[in-house]
């Protein structure tokens, strides 16, 4: 490590790599020159450590020896191969991902990551059904291709907006209530009442598939509450609709399930993976298909492929983590961790620091809302963007050697699900201190 390979690394960045959702004159980016487990570190030495999984997808770390092993075998077996050929590589990671959704699952569709899993999940939902609506919430991120994008709600969504049939709705969020609700009974039957009037306006004759993030990520952390996911199951099934659970940013393990959905009782009738799967170590994503849509396509061509659908490399990757995700109980220690370390910590340190309005999560997924005041809970930062509070206290994180991941008003903590006691203990500690010398941005 050198300042002065850091110093190269950066400047040959900003003169020939354009930079995604930025003004490429305003950006600073961090030179990374390597990670392991938990932690990653820059060109000058230091050492962070990662509460944002990157873009919450590390979830069995950095550099794991066996993923790491598994690429570099299968590189020396079959480096890479056209999708119309049956290879071992992807037969493996197909038969496990199904294995893991359970239910009627059948079949597995690779794509290259989540925005393109979207795309074709909603492509077979409008071929399936013969209709062609999609139903997404406000607070939602679904990738940048056309119709994730356009599925998406927030803001980035705005300049994007060149796809069709694309419909938005409120899903339940209790501490920014759009019901007028005070309970999370009340929270779920608002929401779902609300939805089910969304789809009686709309047609529910011209509605193809409701979308829904799991656990809507990048939006908050917002963990639906109890029997709210059973009444979009019984919607869908009432109106002829089919139910797309996003599992791009929940899955794998985020919050202490295989999937986020599994939480509950209801089954979606596609699910889209990407992140985790691999732990991003190379891109993947993908639909796992019910018999049912897969039969529609037994007989009748699917108009849609890539190039690396299912590259063996990628698939090689995804066996080593699901593997390895199994034999070291990562599962079960990301449910752990959330439950008796996280969840008591900041419950604890919302009774110590006003600034934070709320705190919502589950295994190794969770937010803190951040407010100036907690009685009228007016954000620390406006909707859609920042504010010099929210730059000061992610700075400070990243001082203390606390990597977060930050949206708006929001710190969100998403360590590995294999991360130690010790390290989640740590990064809680960290932010502890950051809200104590922040303390002067609450004004309530």
């Amino acid at each position: 490590m050198s300042s002065e390979k850091g110093a190269e690394v950066f400047a040959n960045d900003r003169k020939y790599v354009f930079h995604s959702w930025s003004a490429q004159a305003q950006i600073s980016p961090m030179t990374v020159q390597s990670g392991s487990g938990s932690y990653f570190w820059d060109f000058d030495g230091k050492k962070y450590l990662d509460f944002s999984c990157q873009l919450v997808f590390t979830n069995i770390g950095h550099q794991h020896p066996k993923v790491i092993q598994a690429i570099k075998d299968q590189a020396d077996v079959l480096a890479t191969v056209a999708p119309q050929h049956a290879n071992e590589a992807r037969n493996g990671a197909a038969q496990r991902i199904v294995e893991l959704a359970g239910g009627e699952f059948e079949k597995v569709f690779f794509t290259n990551g989540g925005a393109d899993g979207i795309e074709n999940a909603v492509r077979m939902a409008r071929l399936h059904t013969g209709k062609h609506k999609i139903l997404s919430t406000y607070r939602s991120y679904h990738g940048n291709t056309g119709s994730a994008i356009n599925a998406t709600g927030d803001p980035r969504r705005l300049p994007n907006e060149f796809s069709h049939a694309h419909v938005h709705f409120w899903g339940p969020y209790l501490y920014r209530s759009s019901f007028w609700a005070t309970t999370e009974q009340e929270e779920c039957e608002r929401a779902l009442a609300h939805l089910e009037q969304t789809i009686i306006f709309e047609g529910a004759h011209t509605i193809a598939a409701i979308l829904i993030e799991s656990v809507p990520g990048t939006a908050g952390v917002l963990v639906p509450p109890k029997g709210y996911l059973d009444g979009i199951r019984a919607l869908c099934d009432k109106y002829g609709i089919l139910w797309i659970a996003d599992e791009v940013m929940a899955g794998f393990g985020r919050t202490g399930k295989w999937f986020a959905f599994q939480h509950g009782t209801a089954q979606p009738d596609l699910i889209v993976f990407a992140k985790g799967v691999n732990s991003g170590y190379i891109p993947m994503g993908g639909v796992v298909i019910t018999k049912n849509i897969a039969a529609t396509f037994n007989d009748r061509v699917f108009p849609g492929g890539l190039t690396y659908s299912g590259h063996p490399i990628a698939c090689a990757a995804s066996v080593a983590t699901i593997d390895a995700m199994k034999s070291e109980n990562m599962i079960e220690n990301a449910a752990m961790i959330g439950e008796t370390v996280i969840r008591p910590a900041l419950i604890e340190m919302a009774k110590k620091h006003q600034m934070i309005g709320d705190v919502r999560g589950q295994g190794v997924f969770w937010s803190l809302d951040l407010v100036t005041n907690r009685n009228t809970r007016e954000p620390m930062a406006p909707y859609g963007s920042s504010s010099p509070a929210m730059n000061e206290i992610v700075a400070e994180c990243k001082k203390l050697g606390l990597m977060p991941f930050n949206n708006f008003n929001r710190i969100h903590l998403n360590p590995p699900c294999n991360i130690s006691v010790e390290d989640a203990k740590l990064g809680l500690e960290i932010l502890d201190q950051v809200f104590t010398s922040m303390a002067h941005h609450y004004k309530g």
